[in-house]
């Protein structure tokens, strides 16, 4: 969970698009949750995000028990 200006549930999914950003200024490359969201597929887990407590967003990946 971060504090930042989180993502609007209606951008959430484009998230998980390789070099998708947001805004174009600021740092970053659109690619952190891209990998996540490649690793999450090929173990099998599950990836959601939520709004943070307060601000921010919310990451919860979640693998299945075998």
């Amino acid at each position: 969970e971060d504090d930042g200006p989180g993502i609007p549930p209606a951008e959430r999914e484009r998230v998980f698009e390789r070099f998708y950003r947001r805004s174009q200024q600021g740092s970053g490359a659109g690619l952190g949750l891209a990998i996540v969201g490649e690793i999450c597929r090929a173990h099998l887990a599950s990836i959601t995000l939520h709004d943070g407590a307060e601000q921010g967003l919310k990451v919860r990946v979640s693998f299945s028990a075998t």
